[in-house]
């Protein structure tokens, strides 16, 4: 029987472990992506590529307005980015206005 609950434990504490490692890796991915994302938008300003985006070019409007914080929060809505990379992504709108 001490057996049998050890066993049990054993089991949850793996599937914990597991779920903790994929959590981790999963935010990790997620922080990859984003950074990509930001380099390639950089990219594709640089060509002068620009990609017709009702969403972005809403956010556009708000940074136009000098509604900032909604800009920030409508780029992160938009493309799923963190909030520092949504920021410097209106920053750098608000710099070409």
């Amino acid at each position: 029987m001490d057996i049998d609950i050890v066993m049990a434990l054993l089991v949850v504490a793996l599937v914990a472990l597991l779920v903790s490692v994929n959590e981790h890796e999963l935010r990790r991915t997620h922080h990859r992506v984003a950074r990509l994302e930001q380099k390639i938008d950089l990219v594709m300003e640089q060509l002068g590529i620009h990609e017709p985006d009702p969403a972005m070019d809403r956010v556009a409007a708000l940074v136009r307005e000098g509604k900032k914080i909604q800009a920030i929060k409508l780029y992160r809505e938009t493309t799923g980015s963190d909030l520092l990379t949504a920021k410097n992504a209106v920053d750098r709108m608000e710099s070409q206005v």
